[in-house]
């Protein structure tokens, strides 16, 4: 018993002491942007996008408008979001592109009607544990 005990409390300081992935990094701050959008929160939702601090006012009026129609047809379609979560098929690197930056986050949507919708959004890394929307 002491020793079980001993060897639990080693695993325990193992897997504390690795940190936290680069792919759950990505992964909850995806979470995070889509809450902000899940909140009615466009401009934060956009603020996610990588390089949309380098985008003309005019553009980023036009991009506010398309995402402010999406929540407008989500809310029709099913009540809003009333969640994000991150799903249990996350935190796998992109392995077709061979870019170290680049991370499909996969989250699940769930609505007010009940429904689920698992989305992919692949992010890009700006910066060291900083990451966007690609």
């Amino acid at each position: 018993m002491k020793h079980l005990l001993y060897m639990l409390s080693t695993v325990a300081v193992l897997c504390a002491c690795s940190g936290v992935s680069r792919e759950w990094q990505a992964a909850t701050e995806a979470q995070k942007y889509y809450e902000y959008l899940a909140a009615g929160d466009a401009t934060r939702f956009l603020e996610g996008k990588a390089g949309s601090s380098q985008l003309p006012a005019a553009y980023c009026d036009q991009l506010l408008k398309a995402i402010e129609q999406y929540q407008e047809e989500i809310k029709r379609k099913h009540g809003g979001i009333l969640s994000v979560r991150i799903s249990d098929n996350s935190v796998n690197p992109d392995d077709t592109t061979h870019a170290d930056s680049l991370v499909k986050a996969f989250l699940v949507l769930c609505y007010a009607d009940s429904t689920q919708e698992e989305i992919l959004v692949p992010m890009v890394q700006v910066s060291e544990g900083e990451w966007r929307m690609k």
